[in-house]
């Protein structure tokens, strides 16, 4: 064991652990979630110590044989090394000093071990002196959410791009296949299944297109603006250093935010980022309720569509499979707009110079994304890539109802129309036995008139 002190008094700390009294103490007043802070918002954090010991030594602040003790020792944590000694909770009080200070105990302890030096040996490193020269909670924390988030959102965008494929393709794959299209849950009027498909495509064409832009919104850091965004205790040449320093750590466009008090104090940023996610959310949602319901049944339902069976639905009904990963992928959607309303309300308790609820955002924002990503991966791969259509229940439907009758008013007029209607319902027959007992078309012509071309032709 051994002992470390801060201004409150003494602890005692396992000699393998690389954290120090700042982290145990912050794991005993928040021990509030269960989970530590998000695996991403760890990374960037050590991606943001290594940018500042390097600016720190080429401002003069650090010596080279300290400075680059703390950045090797950065990059194993970056690299996921000593994850298991970040203690601290995912919530907690205190705008994210307490994973600020839980960092900067694992990168001095592992540098002094560098350094051939025994752990909890402050004087040689030490966490505030040297780790945390030139900076705050409030301007690395922030920096380094900004950073977390754009790498996940990146690769949710490329999910996306992986579910819009996958839903043209089966627009053309369905291109030719007859269906009825519905309003308020009601018949209404022809379409194909291919055309619903390019629909929802659409729809995430748009969410990539705005999750794209999000990085815009993002790259824009207040680091260098160390406390309230004053930029005090931090040295001129480091301020102008720091972000090309982790500009070329992270690979992202990062650039310097130009009035760093209100970078710091106020997240509105990430509000609007969180806006965009929900939109994404809600199409999701969206999606997976129509293709649930097209898929209800198989027989006593709408049937039109077949799922792939990916697991037995029933401990009690034999036989039964459910559309699991349809429901899955509404509950992370909804998951994320309930996220949404969390970081609004984290966003707008912010008072003066700093936002204290910048723990809450982070980990209502970086894992509504990433279990956004998960279920949008899966749904692609487990659900839409194997998706049939029942053709002949499509047709079947279709012509169970009064929608070819729409498509021919033009020809034949709006009440005659209504009367074939009523015949349809009262003699409980179909559109095609109704219009040849008309006499409006042949058995031989209705294929003809009624053939996919002319129905979804515009005019």
């Amino acid at each position: 064991m051994r002992i470390e002190s801060d201004f409150i008094g003494e602890l005692q700390l396992p000699d393998t652990a690389l954290y120090g009294i700042h982290s145990v103490r912050a794991r005993e007043n928040f021990a509030i979630s269960g989970r530590i802070p998000h695996r991403e918002l760890i990374r960037a954090y050590a991606e943001v110590k290594a940018a500042c010991a390097e600016a720190n030594m080429y401002s003069g602040g650090l010596s080279t044989e300290i400075g680059t003790a703390i950045v090797r020792a950065a990059q194993e944590l970056a690299a996921g090394r000593w994850f298991e000694h970040i203690i601290v909770d995912a919530l907690q009080g205190g705008a994210g000093t307490s994973l600020n200070m839980n960092v900067n105990e694992v990168i001095a302890n592992r540098a002094l071990e560098l350094l051939g030096k025994p752990r909890g040996a402050y004087d040689a490193v030490s966490p505030l002196r040297d780790v945390n020269m030139s900076q705050s909670t409030n301007d690395t924390f922030p920096t380094a959410l900004r950073i977390a988030a754009i790498r996940l959102i990146t690769e949710l965008s490329e999910n996306c791009a992986k579910l819009q494929g996958a839903l043209q393709a089966k627009e053309r794959e369905f291109a030719g296949v007859l269906k009825v299209g519905r309003t308020q849950l009601q018949d209404a009027v022809p379409m194909t299944l291919g055309s619903e498909f390019g629909a929802w495509a659409e729809a995430v064409a748009r969410d990539r297109w705005r999750l794209y832009k999000t990085e815009e919104r993002l790259r824009e850091v207040n680091l260098g603006g160390t406390a309230i965004g004053t930029g005090i205790n931090a040295e001129r040449k480091y301020i102008f250093t720091v972000i090309e320093q982790l500009r070329g750590i992270t690979g992202i466009g990062l650039a310097r935010k130009e009035n760093l008090i209100d970078a710091t104090q106020n997240c509105d940023v990430f509000v609007e980022v969180s806006g965009i996610l929900k939109t994404c959310a809600v199409n999701m949602a969206k999606i997976a309720a129509d293709i649930r319901l097209l898929a209800s049944g198989p027989r006593a339902g709408i049937g039109e569509l077949r799922l792939p069976d990916m697991q037995a639905g029933s401990s009690i009904m034999p036989g039964k499979v459910n559309p699991v990963m349809t429901e899955a992928l509404t509950q992370a959607s909804w998951q994320m707009i309930a996220a949404d309303t969390a970081i609004t309300y984290a966003a707008q308790g912010g008072q003066l110079e700093l936002n204290a609820f910048l723990p809450l955002i982070a980990d209502n924002l970086l894992n509504g994304i990433n279990v956004l990503n998960n279920a949008i991966k899966l749904f692609t791969d487990r659900c839409i890539s194997g998706i049939q259509a029942n053709g002949d229940r499509c047709l079947d439907n279709l012509e169970q109802t009064a929608a070819l009758i729409t498509a021919i008013v033009p020809q034949i007029g709006y009440a005659a129309a209504a009367e074939l209607v009523k015949k349809m319902l009262a003699e409980n027959i179909s559109a095609r036995e109704a219009l040849i007992a008309g006499k409006f078309v042949s058995d031989d012509e209705f294929e003809t008139v009624f053939s996919v071309e002319k129905i979804i032709r515009p005019g």
